[in-house]
């Protein structure tokens, strides 16, 4: 492994690796807060069995993590060798002139995205941690106080955005992500030799994703502001 992340191609290969499988994350993470607008009851017991079935808590949650840890660290180490190789083509041409704005500003873009999974996991990935495994309550986040409503997850959810500072936080954010997606969407295909002829495809595909699931929790986001 050590030997494949030495080279700029391995390098290159696995950022890619590591961007499709949090891609993948995060449709599914979409997918499930997508409920909590058009059936809060169903969104509960999604979000219940999610954050108590032990192969999602004990070997999906680590190795997302995990995945979440290795691409900022490695997205970070390629921008550091890619600015040191842009020293000397900058100095023989325009370097910007044969690369787009979101290429040349993803360590921006990553750093906000970056900023924003702590104040994400602050909000959320905390608070069930401790309830679970420190307080020690493993039936699923359940309202103390009030047995009969069931799971309290879409309460959380919406008590979240009922500033309008936290939520202008989220659509910057997810403008981020947006931003960060088109280009990267495209750089890992190419990564990991994605070119054939499906690749007009998957661009395709790659433009409505990126936009498309930054919007979808855009929309989350401000719907619960409006309806808390």
């Amino acid at each position: 492994m050590s030997g494949i992340l030495n080279s700029s191609i391995g390098r290159k290969f696995a950022m890619a690796l590591s961007a499709l499988f949090l891609m993948f994350f995060l449709l599914q993470h979409f997918s499930i807060n997508i409920l909590s607008v058009f059936s809060p009851e169903t969104f509960n017991d999604v979000s219940h069995f999610m954050g108590t079935f032990p192969l999602v808590q004990y070997v999906l949650q680590p190795v997302l993590i995990f995945g979440v840890v290795f691409h900022f660290v490695m997205g970070f180490v390629l921008e550091i060798k890619n600015n040191k190789a842009r020293r000397i083509s900058y100095a023989k041409n325009n370097g910007g002139a044969n690369s787009s704005w979101m290429s040349r500003n993803m360590i921006w873009s990553g750093a906000a995205i970056l900023a924003f999974v702590c104040l994400h996991f602050y909000d959320f990935w905390f608070p069930e941690i401790n309830t679970k495994f420190i307080v020690g309550d493993m039936s699923g986040l359940v309202d103390p106080n009030n047995a009969a409503s069931g799971y309290r997850y879409f309460e959380e959810l919406q008590h979240k955005f009922v500033d309008l500072w936290r939520v202008v936080l989220y659509v910057v954010a997810f403008v981020f992500l947006a931003l960060h997606l088109l280009h990267g969407f495209d750089s890992a295909f190419q990564s990991v030799g994605a070119n054939n002829k499906y690749t007009k495809g998957l661009k395709r595909f790659s433009k409505i994703y990126a936009i498309g699931i930054p919007l979808g929790f855009i929309f989350i986001a401000v719907f619960h502001f409006l309806n808390h």
